[in-house]
């Protein structure tokens, strides 16, 4: 991979961090292009979240530049070293003893199927159906290889059903991760009753010592390889004590890499395996206190849920017409998340045209407006041959994207700035192209270039906003096991199809996909229904063990007064709006 890059490091903090996370780079593997001289090049630039490696080998490798945290008992079948590097040979040939040995074993944890072919593809072994191939375990050969990998994404047909098998984040990872990038926990387990890591206190404190030593150690071997590192792209669960230990995260990133942009993505799953009412009033302690540490310590800080709120009743998650997905399933709910984040995170990925993640922040973070929302139309429904004028004029009467980060947007209400983008439009006319003398049906039709088309149709919605568009014509490709989630009512490009689907239709492969990424008054709601949730609790009676690790009392009441204030930076005061009783009374 050649060209100037600007560089990014990941961070992926907590459980389901990882679940969407690894979807996140399932897709990247697969729209990995290794050929300096295609033309042209891809749009999205692969070298700004991969970095180059090679093998004791000599084998040229693609890893993603990322830093995974988890607990003690949450890989089951991936060695915390990877495979890639050191097969397992070193640590063998590294015995001396020369006396007897007894060697004790443990039963390894069976893998699906997935995992079954991927270690065939990984021993050199052809398989019967060639389905996938991981991407990242290609060598650099040439356009033909390249030619030989497309032509086994376009012949897919096996459908990899995981949704039974899927325990943890590694059961369905496509790509080899390099040696210094999963990092365990080993004072907290992930399963079961005790030693759970699961106030915001306790992840405070757990980020000292070795464990300090060891993520300052892993940032400066990832940074220090970097020519231009544009930032951080922090991805950390929100409602248990991973958002303790993002706090201490972030903060430390400020302090040693100030300048560089730190963008922050909250996440909550729709339900948590272990729910009780003592864990349910420690997500909500959890998902304040993070909110407002995570939002002073990075550029931008989104939640990224599918759950209506973060209340302790919240409505129910939001319904996407083309999709059929269980919510209540981590393996489902974090592949939607991963879709709409590869559309979000997109404008700091572009090889051309792109902004840097310091520009995307400064945008929107204005006036301390550093928490921000994210919806998506997931997928965008565009007829094939169609046009984008005629795609949005069928959305006219309201927007098609759906709420992502438990906060609807506020009817009538106002938007500070926002950005827009459109990505998987491949093969459909950005304008409708008609003949002279032809009247356009709408005015969105008589429009003369993509970007025109959709800021003509944000603006109707948002007449004084700010806007930032980026437009993308590759969609995601979506290879196995990704789940097969989608309304029958698509192709396999993810496009309308016009009439009912053929037999045997083949899968989907890619979907267009619509995200906005904003800052205006309806996170006044938000951030105030939050914060008013955890204060009107009596942490002292009824959860005096949440802060038996911190933070003190008098610590934790200045935190939620300071997401009081914040919540008071996004009042509407355009004089447009009638404001509610309970924001009167915030004030």
């Amino acid at each position: 991979m050649t060209g100037v890059s600007r560089e990014l490091i990941t961070l992926q903090l907590g459980h389901y961090s990882n679940f969407v996370g690894t979807h996140w780079w399932n897709l990247q593997d697969a729209s990995l292009c290794y050929d300096p001289g295609s033309a042209p090049p891809p749009e999205v630039q692969s070298d700004s979240v991969f970095r180059e490696g090679r093998t004791p080998g000599g084998s040229v490798t693609y890893t993603p530049r990322l830093i995974a945290m988890d607990l003690k008992g949450s890989l089951r079948t991936l060695r915390q070293e990877g495979s890639l590097y050191d097969p397992g040979g070193a640590a063998a040939a590294a015995a001396t003893w020369g006396g007897s040995v007894t060697v004790h074993k443990h039963s390894q944890p069976e893998k699906n199927c997935f995992l079954e072919d991927l270690e065939k593809l990984d021993k050199g072994q052809i398989l019967a159906e060639a389905e996938f191939c991981s991407a990242s375990q290609l060598q650099r050969s040439g356009p033909l290889a390249m030619d030989s990998f497309n032509s086994q994404l376009t012949r897919v047909q096996k459908n990899y059903r995981l949704e039974g098998s899927v325990t943890v984040w590694s059961d369905f990872l496509r790509l080899h991760l390099h040696p210094r990038s999963v990092a365990v926990i080993h004072q907290f387990n992930h399963d079961g009753e005790a030693h759970r890591l699961e106030t915001f206190g306790q992840g405070e404190s757990v980020l000292q010592g070795a464990l300090l030593d060891e993520l300052e150690d892993r940032l400066h071997f990832f940074v220090e390889e970097c020519d231009y590192l544009q930032g951080f792209q922090v991805l950390c669960d929100l409602e248990d004590g991973f958002a303790g230990l993002g706090s201490k995260v972030t903060e430390l990133l400020q302090d040693s890499y100030g300048g560089r942009g730190i963008l922050t993505w909250g996440v909550a799953p729709v339900v948590h395996r272990d729910s009780t009412p003592a864990r349910d009033r420690y997500h909500l302690l959890n998902a304040a206190l993070g909110t407002v540490n995570m939002a002073a310590h990075s550029s931008l800080f989104c939640p990224l849920t599918l759950r209506g709120g973060l209340g302790r009743r919240p409505p129910p998650p939001p319904l996407f017409p083309l999709l059929s997905y269980d919510a209540a399933l981590w393996y489902h709910s974090s592949a939607i998340l991963a879709l709409a984040l590869d559309a979000l995170t997109v404008p700091y990925r572009l090889r051309n045209n792109g902004a840097p993640m310091w520009q995307v922040a400064d945008s929107l973070a204005v006036s301390g407006r550093k928490v921000v929302a994210a919806y998506g139309a997931v997928p965008f429904p565009m007829m094939p041959g169609g046009s984008l004028p005629d795609a949005l004029s069928a959305c006219a009467d309201a927007l098609p994207w759906k709420p992502l980060s438990a906060c609807p947007e506020a009817a009538g209400g106002r938007c500070y700035g926002q950005w827009s983008t459109l990505r998987g439009y491949e093969g459909q006319k950005l304008i409708s192209c008609l003949s002279p003398g032809i009247e356009p049906s709408t005015p969105l039709h008589g429009l003369l270039s993509g970007e025109d088309v959709l800021a003509a149709y944000v603006s109707t919605f948002y007449p004084s906003a700010p806007l930032a568009l980026q437009l993308v014509s590759a969609p995601s490709k979506l290879t196995p096991p990704f789940p097969q989630i989608f309304s029958p009512a698509l192709d396999a490009q993810g496009f309308m199809r016009g009439g009912a689907p053929p037999a045997g239709a083949p899968l989907v492969s890619s979907v267009p996909i619509l995200t906005s990424l904003q800052s205006g008054t309806a996170l006044r709601p938000f951030l105030s229904e939050l914060q008013r949730a955890a204060a009107t609790f009596d942490v002292r009676r009824r959860a005096p063990s949440f802060l038996s690790q911190g933070p003190e009392m008098a610590d934790y009441q200045e935190a939620l007064e300071e997401l009081r204030l914040l919540g008071r930076c996004y009042h509407d005061d355009s004089g447009g709006t009638t404001r509610s009783s309970s924001e009167d009374d915030d004030d």
